[in-house]
């Protein structure tokens, strides 16, 4: 369970249907572009989002590639011009799956960032180890979120993400620092691959909603890009997920999402999070070892042989026989 929201909030707070700089909770229950055309220009400071993949699920009609596109790209110009000079833009996607064939979608919307002027600061891989599988390819385990800034003096906090050292004791053997600690006692930057779960069936997070990202995938994006009292903002946001990282920090939220259900599944969403009662996993817990916690499934039932020499099999089969 998280700790209290801080103070910026209250448990009295209304969540606005409609964008205003005067509120701190808005959920536009309409289309995403008619929520940015009433938000001023350059006034967001975060704008993070997993948008539709374009795969058929409830939330969205499945549409020719290039219309995707096309949509996409409408959605990201108005996100452009809403943006603050020092904000960011992250968009987090999977693959487009086409008869088997997979297209990545970061490679794809790249091009609609680049020439609205952004740039790329990082493509961050999210490694996570459930979710459907394959038989004809290897099981997609990981998305991607691409970082994009509207200039070169932009928000990164850097400290306030760091992880622990893996080697806190490690210190200078030559130089003039010989002898003094290597590490930055702060810990180490978190780097471009992130371990997170994902939101599986016995995650504690887990709504009726099939595609929802953890809170703290978005946590770390919004302690490092923004400041307390920024706006963060998600154009498809889902089940709030995006607000409540916000909230959680002390900045304010803004979100559109389409679908009733999930409106109001946000809205309980985080006004538990106000009142402290939203149950998340929190950041600094490891991934669950099943080995490690002797869980009895993690014991193979089976001792089966295929005929097939397999990765973990030991053969002899290149090994170059001794002269008799």
């Amino acid at each position: 369970m998280n700790l209290q929201s801080p103070t910026l909030f209250n448990q009295s707070v209304k969540i606005a249907n409609k964008f205003s700089l005067s509120e701190s909770i808005v959920i536009y229950p309409d289309d995403c572009l008619d929520l940015l055309k009433s938000i001023p220009d350059e006034s967001i400071q975060l704008i993070v989002t997993s948008p539709p993949y374009n795969i058929g699920k409830e939330y969205e009609k499945k549409l020719h590639l290039d219309l995707y596109i096309e949509q996409q790209a409408r959605v990201i110009a108005e996100c452009v011009r809403i943006l603050t000079p020092k904000g960011s833009i992250c968009w987090q996607v999977g693959n487009y799956v086409d008869k088997g064939s997979i297209i990545p979608l970061d490679t794809i919307l790249y091009p609609i960032f680049s020439k609205l002027g952004l740039k790329m600061r990082n493509r961050i891989i999210w490694h996570f180890e459930h979710g459907l599988h394959c038989s004809r390819r290897f099981s997609g385990r990981y998305e991607t979120i691409i970082w994009f800034t509207k200039s070169d003096d932009y928000i990164f906090n850097l400290d306030a993400v760091r992880i622990p050292q893996k080697y806190p004791g490690k210190k200078y053997f030559k130089g003039p620092k010989a002898g003094q600690y290597s590490c930055n006692p702060l810990g180490k930057n978190p780097g471009d691959l992130w371990v997170i779960p994902n939101v599986k069936n016995n995650h504690v997070e887990k709504t009726e909603h099939p595609c929802q990202f953890p809170v703290e995938l978005i946590e770390r994006l919004v302690l490092s890009l923004t400041n307390e009292e920024d706006w963060v903002l998600d154009p498809f946001l889902g089940t709030g997920t995006s607000i409540i990282a916000a909230i959680r920090h002390g900045r304010l939220g803004v979100g559109a999402e389409t679908l009733p259900k999930y409106v109001e599944l946000a809205k309980n969403r985080i006004q538990q999070e106000i009142q402290g009662t939203l149950k998340t996993r929190p950041m600094d817990r490891p991934v669950y070892d099943p080995v490690k916690t002797n869980n009895s499934l993690a014991s193979v039932p089976w001792n089966k042989k295929t005929g097939q020499i397999t990765l973990f099999d030991k053969s002899n089969k290149y090994m170059v026989k001794k002269e008799q």
